[in-house]
């Protein structure tokens, strides 16, 4: 059978805003994204992100300059 619809593109938790690129050579998406791991698993840089976050949700997309 058949799905009419479009496949949900994954976002990509770092980049925000912006779909997943497969800019990791490797990976498939987010969930296997060396990238995502290293900032996930890193307590400054997951600090970081959320507060890019916040800054993003209160005033537009986020930009690192």
């Amino acid at each position: 059978m058949a799905n009419g619809g479009k496949q949900p593109q994954a976002r990509c938790p770092i980049r925000l805003g912006e779909p997943c690129s497969l800019c990791v050579p490797g990976a498939t998406g987010p969930q296997d994204c060396s990238l995502v791991y290293l900032v996930m698993s890193d307590p400054a840089l997951r600090d970081e992100l959320r507060l890019l976050r916040i800054a993003g949700s209160s005033s537009g997309p986020a930009t690192i300059d």
